[in-house]
């Protein structure tokens, strides 16, 4: 939930958040602008209600606020939960820029695409100890197999119990209609060459999602 001012104007947001640090008024005319700039230019408004602004700008305005101050570190819980695709990619170009400017941004998330994009060094969590912790890439390589084929259909479990240890020792997908097979790219090959009609694959890379799951188990949690 963002908690902007609805009583307020997007710059008197800024300005309020900026006094909280007893920034100057002259120096917050000069930063307010550098803070903005996370929001598109068509989107400008600085003397826009809140009320008036989309969720995805409400989320990038929080952003711009907090970089009023202009932090050493940003520490960020899931910020681009509930956004269109559009908006998390301008957040995410946002976080890029900061990251080169270098700043340094703790960041919890679900989505391992963002994790992947944005991490330099990963840590995973489970039941509140961390587990693993590397790059992405390097934890990927240690723990995954670097080739996943995805089976899907109604024949799709039928198959994979077909061909052995497949099942055991995938990581899967809670839906009847979906099996992950993890292994190296010849086994994938050979495994990909023996699917029957009725039966669709997906041939990938191995990702962060693929090493969650087999790191914190397979099952479906509340």
């Amino acid at each position: 939930m963002d908690n902007l001012d609805p009583d307020f104007t997007v710059t008197e947001n800024l300005q309020v958040y900026g006094r909280y640090f007893g920034i100057d008024r002259a120096t917050l005319a000069t930063r307010i602008p550098d803070a903005a700039r996370i929001r598109r230019p068509r989107e400008q408004g600085a003397a826009r209600g809140i009320r008036t602004l989309s969720g995805g700008m409400k989320r990038r305005l929080t952003l711009a606020r907090a970089l009023v101050n202009d932090p050493e570190l940003l520490i960020l819980d899931e910020p681009t939960t509930g956004l269109d695709p559009q908006a998390r990619h301008l957040i995410w170009d946002g976080l890029r820029q900061l990251l080169s400017q270098g700043k340094t941004i703790l960041l919890t998330t679900h989505f391992m695409d963002e994790a992947e994009r944005l991490a330099t060094r990963l840590a995973v969590i489970d039941h509140g100890t961390m587990i693993a912790s590397d790059t992405p890439r390097a934890l990927i390589a240690a723990h995954v197999e670097p080739e996943v084929i995805e089976v899907y259909g109604d024949d799709a479990r039928a198959w994979a119990e077909a061909h052995g240890r497949a099942l055991a020792d995938a990581p899967r997908d809670r839906r009847r209609d979906r099996v992950l097979l993890c292994d190296g790219p010849a086994a994938a090959a050979r495994r990909r060459s023996r699917t029957r009609t009725g039966v669709r694959y997906l041939h990938r890379p191995a990702n962060l999602e693929d090493l969650f799951i087999k790191l914190t188990g397979r099952e479906l949690r509340d």
